[in-house]
């Protein structure tokens, strides 16, 4: 499509500030072959274009950079799609239900299992974990096992646990505890960690469901949230066969970058599949490596320098790793020149890997910009932001925490701790770069929703948690497109309306620098343009 677009707010992402971005608002942008190739004027635009150029008039609406994912899993959110939605359930009886209407609709057989996710223990009314008393009243025959929405805990039925292997002598593994009855060693079906992994393998083999098809329509779900490139983290070698598929295809309308999970083989599928690392065959690349070093701090499984406020007086969760595992993994991404995302929700779990990779790039003396990320960044310390800046360590925060975690946090980690959670200010004020990610699909791919947690830092129960850690609307939006393409080299090529870059586009029925705060998260993606073509256009368009 070569198009004009004028007569709206334009929002480039080139100016310094949101005031400057309003005053400095260009009148027209034309879009050629793909690509942004004149802004200024209208009269400027029109003399650049060519004969065919269509002109697209925004009567009064926005238009800025398309929306960047710098996480999420796209093909788990392709996998879980296809299984029992418990996100809605507010008691053991709803997922009893739920479960069971499920079986019925998909018709499964005993030779099947049955996957559940999204429950979250916070908002059921006992208050507690779904474990095998529970989903043993949805059957005694078939496997159950239930995610929790953070994906980092889990509950099994008798029958699953029995399949799996785990019984009153299997110890928990590295990483992971598997839940007891108190005076007993007789497990109750709750699993952290990776004391889920044996159910999930044991599940993988049983389910029916064909997760290749519902992977191209996935995508949809991104786009139609104004997301033009997406992220697939902790990526397997089953996972990247399916994304290759697509991408061989060329079912990918949207730019997809794949990070294997090294502690699943993730050097030799990086290694095996080489010609996608570092650069887009039809539309989709390898960035680096991803790493896993603790777990949820709403599931109380990350790993904290001080303990939490209920439960065991020294409980401060677990890390995934010891230290010179950590080592190992980190030196390989650095000494292959890799760019390597790990997952750090505690600050304990934060100094283990600012610990390690300063000792790494000491050790190596590598000099080369591999840009490494800490995603999601909790409870990360002032101090360690400190050390992140330094190390030129990008801040990939999961903002959306303050408003669907935040009086959570506020009652697990007390009040300093909890309104200090997703420190974006802090992160800003140090030099750090910053972008948002909404770990889909523990939420969804809402970028707008992520940047109104920003700005307002609401919570559920509408407290403000962290007044401090508030940010602008334009350094929020900073965070979702220039720093998002920033974290996957790409600065030069999306992240702003600028000459020359490409034309990944989005059309807001508001500009969100002239709306209230608190009303950003209800702005609508009219229209997402991936290098120049319109992929989605709203009815409301």
């Amino acid at each position: 499509m070569n198009a004009i677009f004028y007569n709206g707010k334009i929002i480039t992402m080139e100016s310094r500030n949101g005031q400057l971005a309003i005053q400095n608002a260009p009148e027209a942008i034309l879009v050629e072959n793909g690509s942004i190739k004149k802004v200024g004027t209208l009269t400027d635009v029109r003399y650049a274009s060519g004969p065919l150029t269509e002109e697209f008039d925004l009567k009064g609406r926005c238009l800025l950079p398309s929306f960047i994912d710098a996480h999420s899993h796209f093909v788990m959110n392709g996998q879980l799609s296809l299984c029992a939605d418990l996100s809605g359930c507010g008691s053991y009886d709803e997922i009893i239900n739920t479960l069971k209407q499920y079986i019925r609709e998909h018709r499964i057989t005993k030779c099947e299992a049955v996957l559940g996710f999204g429950y979250d223990h916070n908002f059921l009314k006992e208050g507690g974990q779904p474990d095998k008393r529970v989903l043993d009243q949805v059957s005694a025959e078939l496997p159950i096992f239930v995610l929790h929405v953070s994906a980092h805990l889990a509950c099994a039925n008798s029958m699953a646990l029995q399949l799996a292997g785990i019984h009153a002598k299997t110890e928990n593994p590295q990483g992971g505890v598997i839940g007891r009855f108190p005076g007993s060693s007789e497990p109750t079906g709750y699993l952290e960690e990776n004391a889920m992994v044996p159910v999930q393998n044991m599940i993988a083999q049983k389910l029916n469901i064909n997760v290749s098809d519902r992977l191209e329509h996935m995508q949809d779900i991104y786009i139609s949230n104004g997301i033009t490139t997406a992220q697939d983290g902790a990526t397997s070698e089953k996972d990247m066969l399916f994304l290759e598929a697509l991408s061989s295809s060329g079912a990918l309308k949207m730019d997809l970058v794949a990070y294997p999970l090294m502690t699943a083989g993730g050097t030799n599928i990086l290694h095996s599949h080489q010609s996608y690392c570092r650069s887009y065959r039809n539309r989709l690349k390898i960035g680096g490596y991803k790493l896993i070093l603790d777990g949820s701090p709403q599931g109380r499984s990350a790993w904290l320098t001080q303990p939490y406020f209920h439960g065991a007086p020294d409980y401060c969760g677990y890390p995934w790793l010891d230290d010179q595992t950590v080592k190992d993994f980190i030196s390989t991404a650095v000494q292959e020149n890799q760019q390597l995302l790990v997952h750090c929700n505690g600050d304990a779990a934060s100094e283990q890997y600012l610990n390690t990779y300063e000792s790494v790039i000491k050790e190596t003396r590598n000099t080369q910009e591999l840009r490494p990320v800490m995603i999601h960044c909790q409870t990360v310390r002032d101090d360690q932001l400190d050390r992140m800046a330094k190390l030129n360590m990008i801040a990939s925060i999961f903002v959306g925490h303050v408003w669907y975690w935040g009086d959570i946090h506020k009652k697990n980690l007390g009040e300093i701790r909890g309104n200090h959670i997703s420190p974006v200010k802090s992160a800003v004020d140090r030099g750090v770069i910053v972008n948002f990610h909404q770990d889909s699909p523990v939420t969804k791919p809402n970028m707008l929703h992520s940047i109104w947690c920003a700005v307002n830092r609401y919570s559920r129960s509408g407290s403000i948690i962290g007044e401090d850690q508030k940010i602008s609307v334009y350094e929020a939006l900073k965070a979702v497109t220039l720093n998002a393409a920033y974290q996957y080299f790409e600065e030069n090529e999306k992240g702003s309306i600028k000459e020359g870059k490409r034309a990944d586009l989005i059309i807001l029925d508001q500009s969100p620098l002239e709306v209230a705060p608190k009303d950003i998260k209800n702005l609508k993606v009219l229209m997402t343009i991936k290098d120049g073509n319109v992929i989605f256009q709203s009815q409301r368009n």
